[in-house]
């Protein structure tokens, strides 16, 4: 009979933590790799490299992949013929492995869980709680997948209960596009089919567990439906167009995974999650004898893809940027910024667009006339860093407030990730302004373009506050230019039924 100890689970969640904060697994390296290779889209083929070289440095630094180090889920598969050796419950445990990941001073965690949801919003400071998922089996172990979910995947989760008629493949192939590209492909879509509403969803997040596994399914053929349904949904989201970062290309999903269970008979629930470039989770076991020994992945899976910038990439600087210049910007046109970038995001804006709108003055010394702010909110820096991971926020939370920021605070250019409403990019053209990306899924990369940073205004709002960065040759693209022309609308059309033919495998 196994003891599990308290001590072991909480090291135990902690390692885990800390380990998928700045490893991706092998087989999402493997298929990203493979996505590198045959992609033919060039903001695509860019975007990728950008995230494969932030994952190898990620992996040699320690640090976090993504700024957005997610919401802790926890599977968790207690042997019932486990005791255990504790004086806090299964989850006292488990968010004290949290806490103690997120507060780690070797690698600041970003926490970004906020209590009260539905009201005051107020950060918890140690990620913690996580959610958590727990089943009663056979056995004298414990089994616990851990993984952190980014918000801007998890806010394109999708549920619908369908007919007993209609097509799956046909819903997901309708949700996909609306999903816009604020969950960061190249990823993953985890489907669940049947059960209830609650075990549909659950289903789905369970399926983003598995290990990418889409070409060996291809190789051999299906040996089910469930897997010939994977195989039809992956091939016609890939041939969307939609690409990586949504610029357009080859490569939209590495994998499609689908779990379901019985439904009632006049039912068909469907939950999609999708997973994003940011794939973070591990499973270990628990028997008694010890913590979890985690070993690092060996770096020789890492392809050998170096991110340098575009030689053709149009160097901007922002210190004296004009409208006129901007007007020079084509949609898809790649851009290194140098120069001085303020900072903000959801909490900023409110208070900076409730202020103007009230006819109040900003806080002294922040102004926008004639700037670019970067849509982000940074973990944390360790050591000598100027700023931790910092990669960019999805842009159209802050499309209520794009009215306000560009015609009464004066701001002429945002920098964000996925794509903009459709009244967005029209107050964008009347103002002559523009929207740029930086890759999301690259935010050690990007950290490494901010040379200095310091508070502008509300400082007691943490990683919401309005910093100051001054930035070299930050990598950007053109996704809204000042003459309206969105690349999430002309990318995907261009590369729309591209994917077909690509080559199953690569050498």
């Amino acid at each position: 009979m196994s003891i599990i100890r308290e001590d072991d689970v909480i090291a135990s969640v902690a390692d885990a933590l800390q380990y998928i904060s700045y490893y991706h697994t092998p087989d999402f390296i493997q298929a990203m790799g493979r996505a590198y290779a045959v992609e033919r889209s060039p903001a695509a083929r860019d975007a990728i490299a950008q995230i494969l070289t932030n994952s190898r440095m990620c992996a040699e630094g320690h640090r976090p992949i993504c700024q957005d180090t997610g919401i802790v889920v926890v599977f968790v598969k207690v042997g019932m013929a486990v005791r255990w050796d504790a004086k806090r419950d299964l989850e006292a445990m488990i968010n004290e492995g949290v806490r103690r990941a997120y507060l780690n001073p070797e690698n600041k965690l970003r926490p970004s869980i906020v209590a009260d949801p539905a009201f005051s919003r107020l950060n918890t400071r140690d990620n913690t709680p996580a959610v958590i998922h727990v089943e009663l089996v056979a056995g004298e172990s414990v089994e616990i997948t851990v993984a952190a979910k980014g918000g801007g995947s998890e806010n394109k989760s999708v549920f619908a209960m369908l007919n007993p008629a209609d097509s799956v493949a046909d819903w997901v192939l309708d949700q996909v596009p609306k999903m816009g590209s604020g969950w960061c492909p190249p990823g993953m879509l985890g489907i669940g089919i049947g059960g209830s509403a609650e075990k549909a969803l659950l289903l789905a997040k369970k399926s983003l567990m598995q290990p990418i596994d889409m070409q060996e399914l291809l190789a051999r053929g299906p040996q089910s439906k469930l897997e010939e349904l994977r195989l039809t949904i992956y091939a016609r989201v890939n041939a969307l167009g939609i690409g990586a970062q949504g610029l357009g290309g080859l490569t939209t999903v590495l994998d499609v995974k689908v779990l379901d269970y019985p439904t009632h008979a006049v039912s068909l629930p469907v939950a999609v999650i999708p997973n994003c470039a940011a794939t973070r989770h591990i499973d270990f076991t628990l028997d008694g004898r010890g913590p979890a020994r985690l070993e690092p992945p060996n770096l020789d899976l890492w392809p050998k893809v170096q991110w340098a910038p575009d030689a053709s990439a149009r160097r901007v600087s922002l210190d004296g940027l004009t409208k006129a210049e901007i007007a020079t910007w084509k949609a898809g046109e790649r851009i290194l910024l140098s120069g001085k970038l303020l900072t903000g995001r959801d909490a900023a804006h409110k208070r900076i667009c409730a202020l103007l709108d009230a006819g109040k003055p900003l806080p002294d010394g922040l102004d926008f006339h004639g700037r670019m702010i970067y849509y982000v909110g940074p973990v944390d820096p360790v050591g000598s860093e100027v700023v931790g991971p910092a990669g960019p926020t999805t842009a159209n939370r802050m499309d209520r407030f794009t009215e306000t920021m560009l015609g009464k605070a004066g701001l002429i250019a945002m920098v964000g990730k996925a794509e903009r409403g459709p009244e967005a990019v029209k107050i964008i053209h009347k103002h002559g302004a523009a929207y740029l990306i930086a890759v999301g899924g690259a935010a050690y990369l990007v950290s490494r373009a901010i040379r200095t940073s310091r508070v502008v205004a509300f400082a007691e709002m943490g990683m919401e506050a309005v910093y100051e960065f001054e930035v070299r040759d930050m990598p950007v693209t053109v996704a809204v230019s000042a003459a309206g022309e969105s690349v999430h609308d002309t990318g995907p059309i261009a590369w729309r039924g591209k994917f077909a033919g690509i080559p199953i495998a690569v050498e």
